[in-house]
């Protein structure tokens, strides 16, 4: 069974991500949530939390980082091919205040071949805290095995 040929794009990029959730630690550990998945797009969110907060008393940079990271991987990895993380840069813009629940938005911009280019945002009340903008490259492997895959 072809899965492409029985899920929509859009329950494709959700099943995928149920998959790769499951065995998430590192985002789930860190109190993510999936909001939204769509092919090519994800939207993760997150409350800065106590352990969060550097000596500024802000969100340490590395907790925003992950965050979009996380967002980005979930979006790369939305047509059942596995992908990872290539090459990822971040510009910080506001600080993140504990409490804060930040929500990372991660559209697809380019995929061509085993190369991907997304960017994502991460917001807190409507306000940019963070532009990042990662590039993918697929892996072997899928994450719906092709018998398991039927339409919904």
């Amino acid at each position: 069974m072809n899965v492409k040929a029985t899920l929509s794009p859009d329950d494709l990029a959700r099943a995928c991500a149920d998959a790769m959730w499951k065995d998430d630690d590192a985002s789930s550990g860190l109190g993510m949530e999936i909001l939204n998945v769509k092919a090519g797009e994800a939207t993760l969110a997150m409350t800065i939390q106590p352990h969060m907060v550097n000596g500024q008393r802000i969100a340490h940079g590395g907790f925003i980082f992950t965050l979009a990271d996380s967002a980005f991987a979930f979006a790369c990895n939305t047509h059942n091919q596995r992908a990872v993380a290539a090459h990822c840069q971040i510009s910080f813009i506001r600080p993140g205040k504990l409490g804060d629940r930040l929500v990372a938005v991660a559209r697809e911009t380019s995929r061509s071949g085993r190369s991907g280019i997304y960017d994502v945002r991460v917001s807190a009340d409507d306000q940019v805290i963070a532009e990042f903008r990662g590039h993918s490259r697929t892996i072997a492997g899928t994450w719906l095995p092709e018998h398991n895959a039927k339409q919904k």
